[in-house]
Parts: structure tokens; C-alpha cells; sequence
């Protein structure tokens, strides 16, 4: 068992590059503001350091795979005010958990969800991720 996925030791897990790559079809993402330098998806990225929480998304196709950890309810704040912003979308990965305050606060009434079949491989682990997972999906007004 990898011990690692299981624990708190790091809230942050790259995402399968195959649920990227459909998404992306998609999408046709320009932004990644939750990386490193070593899992980014798009040329246009913000690593820890460059605190994406504190840049403008505006105008950009976001593909958002927050830490999973405290911060989640400023990430998910944070996609959906950006999510509401002229020729915007964003995109997010999260646990699909529906009993946490964000979301109540800014997703049941607010987006589209697509809940995930089956339960994701972070990074390069060869177990799945002991949550279920769900698209968050937030459309800003097209002009």
C-alpha cells in the first residue's frame, strides 16, 4: 500500500495525465495555477511560491487540482469568483465530499459537477485514492 497517499504528509497530487488530456480536448486549458515545476499542464502556470490564490485568472480556460488539504475552501472560493469573470472557465478537481462548507457555499447551486467513475491514480502511485473525486465546473459570462 502506498502509506504516503493515505496520510497528510503532502496535500498536493499531480493529475493523471489521461483525465487531463480528455479535459483538456475540451477545454483547451491556458492556465494551471496549483503546479510545480515538475507537474505543470500548461505552458502559463503558478507553483506554490507564486500563490495563485493572488493572481487574476481572468480571461484564461483554468484547470484547477488544488492541495487537499486546509486551503481547499480558498481554492474553491477562489474558482468560483474567478469561474464568474467574462470569457473565463474554470475547471476543478476535487474529492467529491458534498458534507464540507464550500460545497455549500459555492458549488451545489452554482456550477456544473461531473462526479468521476471509479477513483483516480495520483502522481505515479499505483493505488487509487482512497476518495471518490468530481469535476467543478464554472462558466463565466460570454460577451
Amino acid at each position: 500500500m502506498n502509506e504516503v497517499l493515505f496520510s497528510s504528509n503532502t496535500d498536493d497530487w499531480a493529475t493523471p495525465q489521461d483525465l487531463f488530456d480528455a479535459l483538456d480536448a475540451e477545454f483547451h486549458f491556458t492556465l494551471d495555477p496549483c503546479s510545480s515545476e515538475q507537474n505543470h499542464k500548461c505552458d502559463r502556470y503558478f507553483t506554490k511560491e507564486d500563490n495563485g490564490l493572488l493572481h487574476d485568472w481572468g480571461g484564461e480556460s483554468v484547470f484547477c487540482n488544488p492541495p487537499y488539504g486546509k486551503e481547499m475552501y480558498k481554492w474553491v472560493e477562489k474558482c468560483y469568483f474567478e469561474g464568474r469573470k467574462e470569457h473565463t472557465t474554470v475547471v476543478l478537481l476535487i474529492p467529491a465530499r458534498t458534507d464540507t462548507k464550500y460545497f455549500h457555499d459555492f458549488i451545489i447551486h452554482r456550477t456544473e459537477i461531473r462526479f468521476i467513475k471509479g477513483r483516480l491514480k495520483f502522481g505515479n502511485s499505483k493505488n487509487a485514492a482512497p476518495f471518490p473525486s468530481r469535476l467543478v465546473i464554472f462558466r463565466g459570462a460570454k460577451v
